[in-house]
């Protein structure tokens, strides 16, 4: 996979070196020289990852790393710092800027090409979240997600370690516990049950599993629709490098090499559960808007464009299997004079209430849409019109019955609904013309004295 790779360095044979090697790569290339010009860049959109060195004048690359993590626009970008800098304090001081690696110079290409690769490809999954939440916020479905997303402390994240050594795992678990909830399994079938059925944010997996291969565990949490958002982290012996390479081809996350430090092992987590919240806060957004596109927000019921799309489906998957089809339409009696009377407060509350009632006397399956207004559609899959009548009948009741309350249960009225009622006919050519015979229907029972049920079978 290409992409866009910005090189920050303030020494231009460095520049000039990565830029020459990562070309030879097929990646797109661009250039900073300081802090503030790659700033500026990242601003723009003009990058997927960031090379960044760490000792420049002016703005140091901790402190670029810092501000492109803390801000909402540039939060999702993946940094590797790339520096001479080979202490510790130096490594957990990136990692704790929010820098995905920290690679120490001279890099091994195929380490630096590797991890590359590996942050691109995880970061074209968040594109795609980012892109459909910012279009969802333009045109005014929800909030700003990014916000949300960006303030994660990536703290009290829900950990599965897997790992069969006893002094280790003990160990791992002793250092993170104090800040997230750690379970250890060591059988790793038991770990991949476990890891499906529960809801955790990461997974970390040692490669030297007795008798198993750890990394077939990875691509197993990978390949599983029920744990593919989850972050993955491998835990290898530092001269398994093959492997660890390997992994990342895969789309493992991250790994740490044994001994584990414990401040890099509490930073990568950290990291790892902010990326991840990063994208399931991006995906609730998504969902957010996805289900206020196609619901009614007064009453919650499905609005008009996804019933003119579920039904004409549904139209044509009855004509083609045979099946029967009904639908119902039906209008609260007098609702203006409701508005009128008790002001328009009380009108949406009785709407409200009147929704719920159909929805209580319906079934999973069967679709129930605010049509406009006062008005409520309800299709019902496989019914045929005796049936679609008793439906229609119980709503009725369950409306006339009870009195409705309004002004916060203050008071209460009487409702009254009409209902008309029609099923698929042999010489139907569309869903319209059985919602139209539904319709008239309705009218008919209008006529008729109001709250009752009219059938076209009438």
């Amino acid at each position: 996979m290409t992409a866009r790779v910005l090189v920050v360095d303030d020494i231009f044979a460095n520049v000039k070196l990565l830029e020459a090697k990562l070309t030879a790569e097929y990646f797109d290339v661009v250039t900073a020289m300081n802090g503030s010009d790659a700033l500026a860049i990242c601003d723009q959109g003009l990058c997927d990852i960031v090379l960044l060195d760490v000792m420049m004048p002016g703005m140091d690359g901790f402190e670029v790393c810092r501000r492109l993590k803390n801000s909402p626009a540039t939060a999702h970008l993946p940094i590797v710092m790339v520096t001479a800098l080979d202490q510790p304090s130096d490594r957990l001081k990136g990692l704790d800027a929010g820098a995905d690696d920290f690679l120490t110079k001279p890099v091994d290409d195929t380490a630096l090409f590797a991890r590359v690769r590996s942050l691109v490809r995880l970061k074209a999954v968040t594109d795609e979240l980012r892109t459909r939440a910012l279009t969802s916020r333009e045109y005014g479905l929800i909030g700003d997600p990014l916000v949300l997303a960006t303030a994660e402390t990536g703290l009290d994240s829900r950990i599965l370690l897997i790992d069969d050594r006893a002094s280790s795992h003990e160990r791992l678990t002793a250092s993170l516990s104090q800040y997230h909830q750690v379970t250890v399994e060591s059988d790793a079938t038991q770990a991949l049950v476990l890891a499906g059925e529960e809801d955790f944010d990461i997974a970390i997996v040692s490669l030297d599993l007795e008798g198993v291969d750890g990394l077939r565990v990875c691509s197993q949490l990978r390949s599983v629709e029920r744990t593919r958002n989850m972050a993955v982290l491998m835990l290898a012996e530092a001269d398994d490098r093959s492997r660890v390479l390997r992994g990342l081809e895969i789309g493992v996350n991250d790994f740490l090499t044994r001994p584990v430090d414990r401040n890099e092992l509490l930073a990568r987590v950290r990291s790892q559960a902010r990326r991840k919240r990063f994208s399931d806060r991006l995906r609730e957004a998504v969902q957010e808007s996805m289900e206020m596109a196609v619901t009614d927000a007064l009453t919650g019921l499905h609005n008009r464009r996804y019933l003119d799309t579920q039904l004409a489906a549904l139209f044509d998957e009855s004509l083609r299997r045979g099946k029967h089809l009904s639908v119902l339409v039906m209008d609260i009696d007098k609702f203006k004079p409701i508005n009128d009377t008790y002001g328009h407060d009380a009108g949406d509350e009785v709407l409200r209430e009147f929704a719920k009632r159909v929805r209580s006397q319906t079934r999973g399956i069967d679709i129930v849409a605010r049509f406009g207004g006062e008005e409520i559609v309800v299709v019902i899959p496989d019914t045929g019109i005796d049936i679609a009548q008793i439906v229609a009948e119980r709503i009725r009741l369950s409306v006339h019955d009870d009195r409705f309350a309004i002004h916060q249960e203050a008071r209460q009225i009487p409702v009254t609904v009409s209902i008309g009622v029609a099923s698929r006919q042999p010489g139907d050519t569309s869903a319209q013309d059985m919602l139209k015979r539904a319709d008239l229907a309705l009218y008919r029972a209008k006529d008729q004295g109001r709250n009752q049920v009219v059938s076209t079978a009438a």
